[in-house]
């Protein structure tokens, strides 16, 4: 108990030097920071919502072949938010990396991609949970899809916002029981399943999309790479994660690599059992025809609910990364209303406001786009322009002999080779994901990103400060004294 109080104290004052007081309630360890990642990863989620979108694109190869090349890449850009999270543990994450390292304006515009990226992801994860819901009840009709999207959003908000420590429970409770869910469904296909030869994972050429396969492989990239999103939420936290320069980072990149292996262990399991490509292709939701034709349709029904709860966490934790991300930004009086949407409950030490403008504006994103694709693609771009940026920075001050905040979680001499890599991939799938078919995808994000450049230019430069002290050490102390009688 004794050394939880040390690790308490020694990390309000960490967060100190950057001139904040302690107004979350830090009471995640380095697992429960881990889960959050892992959670709204959600292969469970990802993986499955999309898995028609891989299939009608890339067929088969698209999870044996294209989910590698994606985990490979995406584990490079992990390692140098990872490096960076060690050396700036604080709740605004890559949007006070960059600022810190290139001044207000990056910080600014990185802040409002990595807020597009986590309202389009939050939509993306509630819109997908509703579509299977209504397939399995056989709901019809965009009315009831709505009003079940909306109560799941209702629910996120309310725990999000009067029960923190259920969402830390409820993200190390996902954790096993996704890895539950995801060896079941394994063992069901491999084991008690008709299933294809090997070879048949690693086959190309099948495609319905109309494009030439080459072209169609990559827009099917979608799918893994719209999957393994979401694990800056570790950073996030860490004002809520005790010993946060080590914790943050490792569960940042652990998040990545065991994602990586358990959904590349499902995705190969439910291809192999696939009966008919095309059947299963042509279907409305090709995971459950996929489901129902190796178990009937009894099982394969009772398979995809168990499902869902996973992708319910899933939504959970994205709100929680939402509404800190907003509480950051808004903190420093980047965004308008910031008076609102920084404010922190004081019985329940959650951002409620931030929490519910991030319900809100989920639902919102979803009922403009209309499309699936659309909010995964939107997500994608959002969250990976917001994660590069500061790599941008930290790489051009490598070059110069600048980059010295390293952390205890580092990498080394290999930093720069390894922010080069996430440098390019990233520039790769953004131009990819904004490509034919995905046309509205790039309208939407090139528009938006045109407003911002407006509001910055004529409302914004110039007054905009980027992170800012909230007051001396003395006043960050008495702030924390007057939280601490609040909540008791």
């Amino acid at each position: 108990m004794q050394d939880r109080e040390r690790q308490l104290q020694d990390d309000a004052k960490d967060l100190h030097r950057y001139g904040y007081a302690q107004q979350l309630l830090r009471d995640m360890g380095g697992f429960a920071n881990f889960s959050v990642s892992f959670t709204i990863i959600s292969i469970l989620t990802g993986a499955i919502v999309l898995f028609g979108h891989g299939l009608n694109f890339g067929g088969p190869a698209v999870n044996g072949l294209g989910w590698l090349i994606v985990a490979a890449f995406t584990l490079l850009v992990a390692a140098s938010m990872a490096e960076i999270a060690s050396a700036v543990p604080t709740a605004g994450a890559m949007y006070h990396w960059s600022a810190i390292l290139g001044g207000p304006g990056w910080g600014w515009f990185t802040a409002w991609f990595n807020f597009i990226g986590q309202m389009a992801t939050t939509a993306g994860i509630g819109y997908g949970i509703a579509q299977f819901a209504v397939d399995l009840l056989g709901w019809k009709g965009q009315p009831a899809l709505l009003a079940l999207y909306a109560a799941i959003l209702v629910s996120w908000g309310l725990l999000n916002h009067y029960g923190i420590r259920i969402v830390a429970w409820a993200n190390e409770f996902s954790v096993w029981y996704h890895i539950a869910v995801t060896v079941a469904i394994m063992v069901a296909f491999l084991g008690f399943a008709p299933r294809r030869p090997v070879s048949f994972l690693f086959e190309t050429g099948f495609t319905t999309s109309g494009y030439p396969y080459a072209w169609a492989f990559l827009v099917g990239l979608l799918q893994a790479q719209w999957t393994i999103t979401g694990y800056d939420a570790s950073a996030h936290i860490t004002e809520e994660t005790l010993d946060p320069r080590r914790n943050a980072p490792w569960g940042m990149f652990l998040a990545v690599a065991v994602s990586a292996v358990f959904g590349y262990g499902l995705l190969a399991a439910v291809t192999l059992g696939i009966q008919d490509l095309p059947a299963a292709a042509a279907a409305p939701n090709p995971f459950i025809a996929v489901a129902k034709s190796a178990f009937g349709e009894a099982w394969g029904n009772a398979l995809v609910w168990a499902i869902l709860p996973a992708m319910w966490f899933c939504g959970l934790s994205s709100v929680t990364a939402n509404a800190r991300m907003t509480f950051a930004f808004a903190r420093d009086k980047g965004m308008p209303g910031w008076w609102l949407w920084c404010r922190v409950s004081p019985r329940h030490r959650t951002p409620a406001h931030a929490v519910w403008l991030s319900a809100a504006l989920a639902f919102a994103v979803a009922v403009y786009s209309g499309a699936f694709t659309v909010i995964a693609s939107l997500s994608t771009i959002g969250l990976y322009v917001s994660y590069i940026l500061p790599v941008v920075l930290v790489f051009r001050a490598r070059l110069k002999g600048r980059w010295t905040e390293l952390g205890p979680w580092n990498l080394g001499r290999w930093g720069g080779w390894i922010n080069a890599g996430a440098i390019a991939w990233t520039a790769f799938i953004c131009v990819l994901f904004v490509a034919p078919p995905n046309q509205l995808t790039g309208y939407t994000f090139a528009g938006l990103t045109a407003i911002l450049t407006v509001y910055y230019l004529a409302a914004v430069r110039g007054t905009f400060e980027g992170p800012k002290k909230v007051g001396t050490e003395e006043e960050l102390l008495r702030l924390e004294e007057e939280l601490e009688k609040t909540s008791a």
